[in-house]
Order: structure tokens, then C-alpha cells, then sequence
């Protein structure tokens, strides 16, 4: 994308929700890993709000996600209260802005800053690892629980990968994918026909944010669930997309900057420990357990591969694709994560 002047949108949005606050000025907080835009917003009187930009996909969903998390952040209740960000609304819905000008569509959000607390430690020990395996079960039953008063969502699973298919028929998606087309096209068969096998459109929808990674949450001193921030990979689908970032959280070799998306976490010892604690408080079952590897599919599939590039920065997203064909994608024929799962829990 040609360059862009982000401070100047955001200025504009700013204006179109409050005019009579002005700006004092614009701070790029953004992690540098990423192609994610988040600005602080410093407003004349001391106090800022956070604006987030965004400019892929689909705007429709943009909003629709936003509203979404609204609602679920304003409806959970203790201890989870205030463990959501929460939108700025205006006339009662989340405003948003939209810069539509030629080649360019971005899209703007704001946020009421969140209080942080503590950032996990690089490598957890086995009592913070238990704790944070219940602690992600509890939020999730306080996101069951809400399943029937949340907005419904568009986004599926199928329809990703479905959407996946129709880019690779495009002049686009061939030239983008054009050594690897037939290899995404068995990967998509492969997670349709284990999918359907499992039942997976059985599993509950609830709210998941996927990407659990140490610097998108805080917890308490005791390791308990504490505040929440970043929203891309946000969804409502089944409570397993949420475990391989957990499994990776866990890891013996703890968080890593040089990241990659091998398999490994899942086989972990670790993650087996996080998993049977998470079990204790929100029972899986067998078919949930099997689907952690149809998600880590799925996570391959729709983050890496089809929206790779507008996650990462080009040197990682490059890296990453390369690796998910030539490492990723082979060990899922390889390895069987369920058996060794389903025995550390008793299933």
C-alpha cells in the first residue's frame, strides 16, 4: 500500500465523532512485527482514547465484530467485568469511520483505554500453567453463557476457507499461490471432510479472540485472567480455536520473538497439564478434542496463508508461508495430537 497519512484519518474521524474535543496529538503504539495500526490519540485536557485502523477484509465484519465484542464486553459480568476494551458508541451504536478515497479503504475505531496489570512471564511454571488453563475455562463459560444474547455472526469457518477457494480460481490468488495451489486446495478438503466427521457445527459459538499471545493480555499477581486488547482474528466459532495460542503460551521454550507456528506446543507435556486443568472446570468432549488439530489447520489456512500478508510484516509473512508448506502442513499427516490428549484427560 502506498504511503498513507494515518494521523490525518484519524484526525478526521476524530472530528466526525467529537469535534468540540480537540487532538493534541497522535502517537503510533502499533507492535512492529505486524501490519496493525493502533494509535494513541492524546486529547487537549491530559486525558487519550486508542484508535485502531484497519483496511482488509470486509468493513461489514469489521463492524459486525466490533459490535460484538461491544455487547459481550458490557454484558459479562464478575470477575470479567472489565476484561474487554470497549468501543466508543455513538447514538447508541460503535461509531466507526470510513476513508474511502481512490485505492484506498480504511476503516477506524475507538477505544477507551483498558487498565493493564501484570504481562505473563516468558516461561510459566507448572502452577501458573494449571491456573491459567482454568482461568481460560471460566471465560469461557462466562462467554457460553452469553451466547444467546450476543448479535449473530456472518463469519464462519467454511465460509473463510470457502472464500479461500473462490481467490484461488482469481488471476490474483494464482499468481499469490500459484507453486502451492493444489497443496491449500487438499489442506481445505482435508479440514471439510475431518470437520464434518466430528460434528463440528455442533460445537457451541462462542466469542474467541485466537491470538493469545503474552502481549495481548494481563493477568493478576496469581496468574488470573485480567485484561484483554487486540481484536483482529476476534470471531464467534467453537472454544478450540483458542488453544494452540495457549499451547505456544505455555511451551517450555516460552514466548519467542523469532516466532513460527510449528506443532510442537500442542504435543507438549505442558499444554496436556493446561488442557487437563482447563478440563476440570469446562469438560471437553472426544469429538472437541480431535478438532484441536482441524483448527490448527484452520489457523494455518486462513491466518497464514490467505491473509498472511495483511497480518505481517512482509519478512514474516513470507517466512511463515514458506515454513507452513514445507513444515507446518507435512506434520499434519505426521502427527496424531488427539490420542495423547484424550489419555491426559481421561476421555
Amino acid at each position: 500500500m502506498r504511503f498513507i497519512d494515518y494521523s490525518a484519518i484519524i484526525s478526521l474521524a476524530w472530528s466526525k465523532y467529537n469535534s468540540s474535543k480537540q487532538i493534541k496529538s497522535v502517537e503510533d503504539i502499533s507492535a512492529k512485527v505486524s501490519t496493525n495500526h493502533v494509535f494513541k490519540v492524546n486529547l487537549q485536557g491530559g486525558n487519550f482514547v486508542i484508535a485502531k485502523l484497519s483496511y482488509f477484509g470486509h468493513y461489514e465484519h469489521f463492524i459486525e465484530d466490533h459490535h460484538i465484542i461491544n455487547v459481550l464486553a458490557n454484558n459479562l459480568l464478575y470477575p470479567y467485568e472489565h476484561f474487554v476494551g470497549r468501543a466508543l458508541t455513538k447514538n447508541n451504536e460503535v461509531f466507526s469511520y470510513r476513508y474511502k478515497r481512490t485505492g484506498v479503504d480504511i476503516w477506524v475505531v475507538f477505544y477507551n483505554p483498558i487498565r493493564t496489570a501484570q504481562k505473563l512471564p516468558d516461561i510459566l511454571n507448572e502452577r501458573q500453567i494449571s491456573t491459567l488453563g482454568g482461568e481460560l475455562a471460566r471465560f469461557h463459560l462466562a462467554c457460553t453463557d452469553l451466547k444467546d444474547v450476543l448479535p449473530p455472526s456472518s463469519k464462519t469457518m467454511a465460509k473463510d476457507l470457502e472464500d479461500l477457494l473462490d481467490l484461488l480460481e482469481t488471476e490474483e490468488g494464482q499468481f499469490e499461490h500459484r507453486q502451492v495451489l493444489d497443496e491449500i486446495r487438499r489442506q481445505c478438503d482435508l479440514f471439510f471432510e475431518n470437520s464434518e466427521k466430528l460434528n463440528y457445527r455442533s460445537f457451541d459459538s462462542i466469542p474467541v479472540f485466537i491470538d493469545w499471545n503474552i502481549g495481548n493480555f494481563s493477568v493478576t499477581e496469581d496468574t488470573h485472567l485480567y485484561a484483554r486488547w487486540d481484536y483482529d482474528w476476534f470471531r464467534m466459532s467453537t472454544r478450540v480455536l483458542d488453544f494452540y495460542f495457549f499451547a505456544r503460551v505455555v511451551r517450555a521454550e516460552g514466548d519467542q520473538t523469532a516466532f513460527s507456528y510449528t506443532i510442537d506446543p500442542l504435543l507438549e507435556d505442558r499444554f496436556a497439564l493446561f488442557l487437563r486443568n482447563y478440563h476440570q472446570e469446562f469438560p471437553l468432549s472426544e469429538n472437541e478434542v480431535r478438532f484441536i488439530k482441524e483448527a490448527y489447520r484452520f489457523f494455518l489456512l486462513n491466518y497464514v496463508v490467505k491473509f498472511g500478508r495483511y497480518f505481517y510484516l512482509d519478512r514474516f509473512a513470507l517466512k511463515l508461508k514458506k515454513e507452513t508448506f514445507e513444515i507446518y502442513f507435512p506434520s499434519l499427516d505426521k502427527v496424531d495430537v488427539a490420542e495423547k490428549l484424550l489419555k491426559a484427560l481421561n476421555i
